[in-house]
């Protein structure tokens, strides 16, 4: 993976009621310019105490470059660890307040971002988030043969997508029938065809296929007979 922030500062302060909160605060800052920096990437001076719990401790933090930059291309070996990291890098670099939680279950690994102003990482049409969701796919089963799916989400997006396509699907299957004709839904992605291919798939009315190249690929519904 390419890293950033050869340029970037690789000192910064950080402050907090204890010297623990202060190098926190100071690591945070330094992960936003090194995405994927660990607190055993850096070290750290301790500029003021808190005196008998009184005052702000405060510390001076270094990130050591040389070791960021070897820990930066390794993956940890577990899949749902792998999309953590991905995801979490991405994340930082795009300088985010959030936090990234993964479920794994039998058949699904699903990294949530959780913060505020993730609209940057949705990306417009969602683009951002399906590129996100590619590499972390990519990423995961690296040499891997059981795989499981993988998806990425960002503050429910997912979720009123999907409803938004299933809507679009049922507007155009009403169309479809009511005209006769093949109604064309709006250019997506590959997995969002998916959805709507598979929303319609017990319908004994109409029928789906695709047609046109990427980007602007979209899914046609047809009446049955046509």
């Amino acid at each position: 993976m390419e890293t950033t922030g050869g340029s970037a500062d690789p000192r910064a302060e950080g402050e907090g009621a204890t010297l623990g909160e202060a190098k926190w605060a100071a690591v945070k800052v330094l992960e936003h310019r090194f995405p994927g920096l660990d607190s055993e990437s850096v070290s750290f001076e301790v500029i003021a105490e808190p005196d008998d719990g009184e005052g702000t401790a405060r510390v001076a933090a270094e990130a050591d470059l040389e070791n960021w930059r070897e820990s930066a291309l390794e993956l940890p070996d577990e899949p749902a660890e792998r999309v953590r990291s991905i995801v979490t890098r991405v994340a930082q670099s795009l300088e985010l307040r959030a936090s990234v939680d993964v479920v794994e279950s039998d058949d699904e690994i699903r990294a949530t971002v959780n913060g505020e102003d993730l609209g940057l990482l949705i990306g417009k049409h969602g683009n951002t988030i399906d590129a996100l969701q590619h590499l972390a796919i990519r990423a995961a089963f690296r040499g891997v043969e059981d795989r499981k799916r993988v998806v990425v989400d960002a503050a429910g997006y997912r979720e009123r997508r999907e409803a938004a396509l299933q809507r679009s699907a049922d507007q155009a299957v009403e169309d479809c029938l009511s005209f006769k004709r093949a109604v064309e839904l709006e250019p997506m992605s590959s997995p969002e065809r998916k959805i709507v291919h598979q929303y319609l798939s017990e319908r004994t009315d109409v029928q789906t296929h695709s047609e046109g190249d990427e980007p602007e690929r979209r899914l046609v519904v047809t009446p049955v007979g046509s």
